[in-house]
């Protein structure tokens, strides 16, 4: 479960690009190894790496793919200098730009906004199917695997879920999220702590006596929900059965 992938990402937008990288940091199973703006500077990049240090896994921002042809050829170029797994991220979705990407050989087409905090989950879950969409993209393609939602944990008040979006997700001290929230440093951390023993008390899965509290903190508050992946796979075994 915590093989580290090593990641690239294609990304236009500056903010977005350094989002994605602060949420894929939390979750040692995924670490970034170059965040790039162009696909330019991806193909310079990549053909200054040696074979062991090939991505494995390709971030790759829909805007840089403007026309269905020119998605063919950078998912074609993308695959045969590296063969990673291409996830194209879009802000809103265009079939035919998404079944060219699929045709180049690429693991997925999904919205940005349906992945959110979500992605590292996204990225490792993605290692077990042949091509995966997002709610909103599932209508393109039928027989992909669709993400899962975010587990719900129903045991967390607003205010304990916007401290642990501040501190844990975002990483503000408690000084600062207390400012945010108009509270005291002190009721801040009462709620992370309340929130840490939530997020423990739903979650039997064992993780790297390494790995902080708030490492742990991260990954079981943007997990995927648990029902519905087995909900999936039971669908799967009954459809080979």
């Amino acid at each position: 479960m915590f093989k580290s992938l090593r990641v690239m990402i294609i990304e236009s937008d500056f903010y977005a690009r350094h989002a994605i990288n602060s949420y894929l940091a939390w979750d040692r199973r995924t670490r970034v190894k170059h965040m790039l703006p162009s696909l330019e500077q991806a193909y310079e990049t990549l053909s200054e790496l040696p074979e062991l240090e090939y991505p494995e896994v390709i971030l790759l921002d829909a805007v840089l793919l403007p026309t269905p042809e020119l998605a063919y050829q950078h998912v074609t170029k993308l695959m045969n200098i590296c063969s990673p797994e291409i996830i194209v991220m879009a802000i809103t979705q265009d079939e035919n730009i998404a079944r060219e990407v699929r045709r180049a050989g690429a693991k997925g087409y999904v919205l940005k906004e349906d992945v959110s905090l979500q992605i590292s989950w996204m990225v490792v879950w993605a290692q077990d199917y042949d091509f995966i969409v997002t709610q909103h993209t599932s209508n393109i393609f039928p027989d992909a695997a669709v993400l899962p939602i975010g587990r719900d944990y129903p045991e967390l008040t607003d205010r304990v879920r916007q401290a642990l979006m501040l501190c844990v997700v975002e990483g503000m001290s408690a000084e600062l999220a207390a400012d945010e929230m108009g509270l005291s440093p002190h009721t801040i951390r009462t709620y992370i702590k309340e929130g840490y023993s939530i997020l423990e008390a739903n979650d039997e899965t064992e993780y790297p006596k390494e790995l902080s509290p708030q490492e742990r903190a991260f990954m079981r508050f943007t997990a995927l929900s648990l029902s519905t992946i087995d909900d999936k796979l039971k669908q799967d075994r009954s459809s080979h059965s």
